[in-house]
């Protein structure tokens, strides 16, 4: 009789043992998916908030401000219920959202005349920073925090910004190039302000004024590069004349 009872209860322990251990298991699958999505939405407010830093030199509108708001507002409101008893977070998600409550005013606005950053590395983070703009507007598009409408008239506007910072700093180069008698480079930079200008989807008169100054620029080149090869070709034939004259001359009886 002792047996029966000695094997129910090593039965029990060991059902009891899988049981805790599915549960561990769980708990533990649970902690790790709890982890990855807080860190992805806490990556989500880092570079929300980079871009938000950005304005000043991206020049922003409200809606995109508006939109970027509500992109940190989402991250902060996942990571609030992710971690209940964060208040520096649930803070964080209120000023964010009396942002939201507020009017935007005029000034807010900044125009699109940038003054392009003289180091390069800067020049590629104002690239990169349009382009991640771009990326985002759609990301928050298929979210349902922005309308068709407005995504497609920012991504017009962001793809007119890049076009200009693109042309004006292959413009810039080209310049310096010339001024520099570099006239192969010079040509070099300017028919790649000239092939962006081509390329454009919105030939508004920035891209018509500046394709002609271009066009223009590079007959100019063109015109000085012949002239340049004229003058090479002469002092070349003035050599040689002059080594016939030597060879030809008269030697001199010593």
């Amino acid at each position: 009789m002792l047996l029966p009872i000695i094997i129910s209860l090593i039965i029990a322990l060991v059902i009891i043992a899988v049981v805790v251990n599915v549960v561990q298991q769980h708990k533990a699958r649970i902690a790790a998916l709890k982890r990855a999505e807080y860190t992805k939405l806490r990556h989500m407010l880092d570079d929300t908030e980079d871009m938000l830093a950005n304005t000043a030199n991206v020049p922003f509108t409200p809606a995109l401000a508006n939109m970027l708001l509500k992109r940190s507002a989402y991250a902060l409101r996942g990571m609030v219920e992710l971690e209940q008893g964060t208040r520096e977070l649930k803070q964080r998600l209120q000023e964010i959202e009396n942002r939201l409550k507020e009017p935007v005013a005029a000034d807010q606005v900044t125009s699109d005349n940038l003054t392009l950053p003289d180091n390069d590395q800067q020049l590629i983070g104002l690239i990169r920073g349009i382009k991640k703009l771009r990326t985002t507007l759609r990301s928050e598009h298929a979210r349902g925090n922005i309308d068709t409408s407005t995504v497609v008239a920012e991504d017009k506007r962001l793809e007119i910004l890049q076009l200009r910072i693109n042309v004006e700093s292959q413009i810039k180069r080209g310049k310096q190039a010339r001024s520099n008698n570099m006239l192969g480079s010079a040509r070099q930079y300017f028919e790649k302000a000239l092939t962006s200008l081509n390329g454009s989807t919105h030939p508004d008169d920035y891209v018509i004024s500046r394709k002609a100054e271009v066009v223009q620029t590079l007959e100019d080149i063109a015109t000085e590069l012949k002239a340049g090869n004229l003058r090479d070709r002469e002092k070349k034939e003035e050599k040689e004349n002059k080594d016939i004259d030597e060879l030809f001359a008269p030697k001199r009886k010593w």
